[in-house]
């Protein structure tokens, strides 16, 4: 499979975009981290903690989100380059656009369906409205296009 495909990025955006998205991804993964921090301390030796499985499930949360993030990151520097966007109202658009697409039915199953805990799907809709609209902006004044010089 050829590279020449996948449009390219500036590798300074998906690194901003990464630790933006990362981040707001974490907002609700906070309290897995505090309690896993929590026992950490109060472990004997640090050791000790890195062979529990609650680590270990840390771990992979976190670096799942990582690479998620960055990923994403990728889709949406491209979809902004594809589009044309230089303006701020135009990340606005695609960042709308990408949370219908991506947050609109979970937060609706959530709601009638599961009966989640209206809290925490206010939460979630402010972690995933950073998460799309807040990426898309971050990008946009971040600029994705490389220097082609």
């Amino acid at each position: 499979m050829s590279m020449q495909f996948f449009p390219q990025v500036k590798p300074s955006a998906i690194a901003l975009g990464t630790a933006f998205s990362h981040g707001s991804g974490l907002l609700l993964s906070a309290p897995v981290f505090g309690s896993a921090y929590e026992r950490a301390r109060k472990a004997d030796t640090p050791e000790e903690f890195i062979k529990t499985k609650e680590a270990a499930s840390a771990l992979s949360v976190w670096g799942s989100s990582l690479v998620g993030s960055a990923i994403k990151t990728y889709a949406v520097s491209v979809i902004l380059q594809s589009t044309g966007t230089l303006t701020n109202k135009g990340a606005l658009y695609i960042g709308s656009l990408l949370f219908a697409i991506q947050t609109v039915p979970n937060l609706l199953i959530g709601v009638f369906q599961e009966k989640r805990p209206l809290d925490y799907v206010v939460a979630k809709l402010g972690s995933q409205i950073l998460d799309t609209i807040g990426l898309s902006f971050v990008l946009n004044w971040w600029g994705t296009r490389p220097d082609l010089a």
